[in-house]
């Protein structure tokens, strides 16, 4: 559906994007991360044609960028960060002008406009003015103006920026539902978000892609650390020596002392050893109470943060 072949973006000597490629598949919905400066929204560019690479090839839908940019462009709904709008019109009247510029034929125009505002929940605001709906509705308004042109794909640029919770929620839902009929990119600084909405993630950091892959494989790859927190009380400062009788442990550290007097400490096991049912049982024998137990999570912002910072990939 879309790929990129040794793509690069200079400007003067400046490199924004470095020799990249990756592959997105019909049907994907696919998160773009980095930190800011990374080449995001360069490369989202690059993807909607707005700016043309400096070298490489990009292909939407079999169709090359530079050689064919009409019909590729037809392919693709552009949602971008900020929410460009024309605030002085009211929310039907923009979708039927976005409508209009992307050649909808006029015999069914209105009833794909219709269907639009409908499909992106827009229909109880469709006679206000753009200017005075709220940041989430705005957001909503954006997004109709992507889809009312039926393109296969859609390319979000930070589409919860500046929403409240419920806001991020529902557009949230929108989007797993658009993506059940489109190709679907996003780019996001919050990995939260594209944990719960993508089945793939594209880390690029400095120019260059860092990592390709489903947000549960890359939170596996930096998974490399067995540890486990538990949180006790140890009226007589027995676990320091619960090194020595569990021979499986490799580390025991403390986190944290709180105020009831429980003591939080994270211990590292060896690899592969569920280390759980053995410190029940030893605590048990020393008199450490344990009033919590739990196996550390590596996250996607675990992941995210090792990979950017050139841990493993």
């Amino acid at each position: 559906m879309i790929e990129l072949k040794n793509v690069t973006k200079k400007y003067g000597k400046a490199v924004a994007v470095d020799n990249i490629s990756f592959k997105i598949e019909e049907g994907e919905i696919v998160g773009l991360l980095g930190p800011n400066g990374a080449g995001k929204s360069t490369t989202m560019n690059m993807i909607t044609g707005f700016i043309e690479q400096t070298s490489g090839e990009i292909i939407v839908d079999g169709y090359d960028m530079l050689k064919k940019p009409q019909k590729a462009k037809r392919e693709i709904g552009y949602m971008p960060e900020g929410v460009p709008l024309y605030t002085d019109l009211s929310v039907k009247e923009f979708v039927t002008y976005m409508a209009e510029i992307k050649k909808v034929n006029r015999a069914v125009r209105k009833e794909k406009v219709e269907k639009i505002i409908e499909q992106t929940g827009l229909k109880d605001v469709q006679k206000k003015l753009v200017k005075n709906l709220s940041r989430g509705y705005k957001q909503r308004v954006s997004m109709a103006g992507a889809l009312v042109g039926e393109p296969k794909i859609l390319i979000l640029d930070e589409p919860t920026v500046g929403l409240d919770p419920k806001q991020i929620t529902e557009i949230r839902n929108l989007i797993k539902e658009l993506g059940k009929t489109h190709t679907v990119i996003l780019s996001s600084h919050i990995l939260s978000e594209v944990s719960q909405i993508c089945n793939k993630v594209i880390i690029i950091n400095k120019g260059k892609i860092v990592a390709v892959d489903t947000p549960e494989n890359l939170e596996n790859k930096v998974n490399n650390n067995n540890n486990i927190y538990v949180t006790v009380e140890d009226t007589q400062n027995k676990i320091e020596s619960m090194k020595e009788k569990i021979p499986d442990i490799k580390k025991i550290e403390l986190v944290s002392s709180n105020e009831d007097g429980t003591k939080q400490y994270i211990i590292e096991a060896k690899e592969n050893v569920d280390l759980r049912k053995i410190i029940f049982a030893e605590f048990v024998k020393e008199n450490i109470t344990i009033f919590e137990m739990k196996k550390a999570d590596i996250t996607l912002e675990d992941a995210f943060m090792q990979l950017i910072e050139g841990g493993k990939q």
